[in-house]
């Protein structure tokens, strides 16, 4: 498929991406129309509305997009949209991070939407792969300063009532892998698991990811705690899930997964790549007594945060990304380029205003 650009119009694959104003997707739209492919991007608005007008002005959307509605939460609400599609990323999903109703607004949507979306795929023939963004989370919900993490591990301590956003991608994948097993279907899955994912956003939206270096910069934290990030370049992975589509040889799961920073080491380059007029914490809430007061604080916050600060707070995530860097030939870009890119993004798009002098 690396000659798509020399096809007519008519003979290009065509790619069917759910959710496609979501941060991830609206990335992966814009590689696939720059390799070539067609694309049916599916929305839950009405496809006229003017909030989608940014996937409209991507290069190539003229003629390579089409805008069509459907629901996560309707069966044969994307049959329309997967029908005669060669290719079906599937990358809408809900995120609450907290969430008073976590099994109507989490597990519901996420599980039964990725049965809806196979069971559409299964009634076209024309779909030779699906490709399924699911997250780190599907593999873990704490990190374990003794265990490297890989594809083979799976999230098995998340629950209803702890960090039930993690749970309800550890089911939604689960639910995907079940179907692919009980339907013997013709075409084929392929996962990609990525960790916290920041960068330029195509659209208007703050995504969750961003909004924690957004909150780093703008006073929102009082002061660094003992916290670890995994972070990826949103490029990288809208990357690599068009390699996931044009290498036959991709299977299973593939973790996307750039390199980890703390919190305090994050703060600090920001802090001394241009952005200490900024309120930045300054604060050490990483050791001792303090880190343990942060863990009893942690019950006054709402769940999803809650549960995020005891099952991290003091402990390093360590995890591989060589099967994705072997078998896909990924390479990620580092994270301090994506922190400064993510930042300007912030700025300009009104997220983050700069400090009065």
């Amino acid at each position: 498929m690396s000659d798509n650009e020399d096809l007519p119009v008519s003979s290009q694959p065509t790619v069917c991406v759910t959710g496609a104003s979501g941060f991830i997707a609206g990335q992966t739209i814009r590689e696939l129309l720059a390799r070539g492919f067609k694309v049916r991007g599916t929305v839950r608005g009405e496809v006229d509305d003017s909030q989608y007008a940014y996937l409209k002005q991507l290069p190539g959307a003229d003629e390579g997009l089409e805008l069509m509605r459907a629901d996560l939460t309707q069966p044969g609400s994307f049959d329309t949209a997967i029908a005669g599609c060669d290719y079906v990323i599937h990358a809408a999903s809900p995120y609450l991070l907290d969430s008073k109703k976590p099994q109507e607004e989490l597990v519901d949507p996420a599980v039964k939407g990725t049965r809806n979306i196979l069971q559409a795929c299964a009634n076209v023939p024309s779909v030779k792969r699906v490709v399924m963004t699911s997250s780190l989370a599907a593999i873990t919900d704490e990190p374990d300063d003794h265990h490297v993490f890989t594809e083979t591990d799976w999230n098995s301590k998340s629950s209803l009532t702890r960090n039930a956003y993690f749970y309800s991608k550890a089911l939604a994948e689960q639910a995907a892998w079940h179907f692919m097993r009980e339907q013997g279907l013709k075409f084929d899955i392929v996962v990609l698991n990525p960790c916290m994912v920041i960068g330029e956003a195509i659209g208007p939206g703050l995504n969750s990811s961003n909004q924690v270096i957004r909150d780093l910069l703008s006073g929102t934290y009082p002061g660094v705690m003992a916290l670890n990030f995994c972070m990826v370049d949103v490029c990288d992975v809208a990357r690599a899930h068009v390699l996931a589509l044009d290498k036959h040889e991709a299977e299973g799961r593939y973790i996307c997964y750039s390199e980890a920073m703390s919190m305090g080491e994050i703060v600090d380059f920001l802090r001394e790549a241009g952005y200490s007029n900024y309120r930045l914490p300054r604060r050490d809430m990483s050791a001792g007594w303090i880190s343990s007061v942060v863990k009893l604080l942690s019950y006054t916050q709402p769940s999803g945060a809650g549960d995020f600060i005891r099952s991290h707070l003091g402990k390093t995530m360590r995890i591989s990304n060589a099967k994705i860097r072997a078998e896909l030939g990924m390479e990620f870009r580092p994270v301090r380029e994506t922190l400064i890119d993510t930042v300007e993004d912030l700025i300009r798009q009104g997220h983050l205003h700069k400090p009065e002098a």
